[in-house]
């Protein structure tokens, strides 16, 4: 199935790591009409250009926070990807009412855009950070969730589906720990907030292409979870830099020891797939929200997903080609 072929997409934060890739791999394998880039720096777009010179991107200078301006890049959109969002959790707590404006009044005014366009699908990104939140970034992505899921009773005769995929840290992206560590090597010591700490992992291709495959069996008002390997922090650490010193220096404000991906309670209207997860809306929903899902199966009383308990570990032999596959 292709819902994307000679359809227009519109990408929010666009020049970023997963506007890129998604970008990228749409234009190459899923034949779209065109690919708008809608995002705030005019040096990343002009970077984008650059890389890409594809005659059917087109780019679109504007922030989420400004409804007319999205009004009008979402004119005559059939699919929108919402990866525009403040992300960095020390800066978030810093400037609480800017993460507010982008990621939970950012999230409205795509609700209220899309629908008054009459665009068929938005699938927003979210994050392991919006469950059980403890920062402001983590907060403000559980309530984008909650809208968005919503989003699904508003839209009435326009008949826009809303849906999210929520998935783990990006391998090697912007802001990811591999960069870090591998300064940090340079030192001879390698700081980790806590020695215990795991983290779910996902390549930058691979949430791209299951946030497209996602796109293409969403009915509107479902989360979306891949099953993705868990990493040990300290298995990192010592892969990169083997003979550095580790110095534990305290978890940070808004941190946690463990990410969790699909809680106890949100299993119990939860479907499991091969490769994915498919969390259920509780809420009374529009066209086919207790539709049945064929191939799934339910998930078992007391189930939850969390990357330490997460059957997936990554080894140490396959960290390393992970990290070597990131430098070559």
């Amino acid at each position: 199935m292709n819902v994307l072929k000679n359809k227009t997409i519109l990408i929010t934060g666009g020049t970023g790591s997963f506007g890129q890739q998604f970008t990228k791999i749409v234009l190459d394998e899923y034949q779209p009409n065109v690919v708008r880039i809608f995002s705030r720096g005019e040096m990343k777009q002009f970077e984008m250009k650059k890389k890409f010179q594809h005659p059917n991107i087109r780019y679109f200078i504007g922030d989420v926070r400004d409804k007319e301006r999205l009004h009008r890049a979402m004119a005559g959109v059939d699919i929108v990807v919402h990866a525009a969002a403040l992300k960095q959790v020390p800066a978030c707590e810093y400037n609480p009412i800017e993460a507010i404006r982008t990621n939970v009044e950012g999230a409205i005014n795509i609700i209220d855009t899309a629908i008054d366009n009459g665009v068929e699908y938005v699938m927003a990104l979210s994050t392991d950070k919006a469950v059980h939140p403890v920062n402001l970034y983590g907060a403000t992505k559980m309530t984008a969730e909650k809208l968005f899921i919503q989003a699904n009773t508003y839209s009435g005769l326009a008949d826009t589906k809303f849906s999210c995929v929520r998935y783990g840290n990006v391998i090697g992206s912007r802001g990811s720990v591999i960069p870090l560590f591998e300064e940090q090597k340079k030192t001879g010591t390698i700081t980790l907030t806590d020695d215990r700490m795991t983290r779910f992992w996902i390549t930058l291709e691979a949430g791209a292409r299951f946030s497209i495959n996602s796109i293409n069996k969403m009915k509107g008002g479902e989360i979306f979870v891949p099953k993705i390997p868990s990493m040990s922090l300290l298995d990192l650490a010592n892969v990169i830099a083997p003979k550095a010193k580790k110095e534990v220096i305290g978890i940070r404000p808004g941190e946690k020891l463990h990410e969790t991906l699909l809680t106890e309670d949100e299993a119990r209207h939860s479907k499991e797939f091969d490769n994915y997860y498919v969390i259920e809306s509780e809420q009374e929903l529009p066209y086919e929200s207790k539709r049945k899902l064929i191939g799934s199966k339910p998930l078992f009383d007391g189930f939850k997903y969390t990357s330490d308990t997460n059957s997936q570990q990554l080894t140490k032999k396959e960290i390393l080609k992970i990290t070597k596959r990131l430098n070559s």
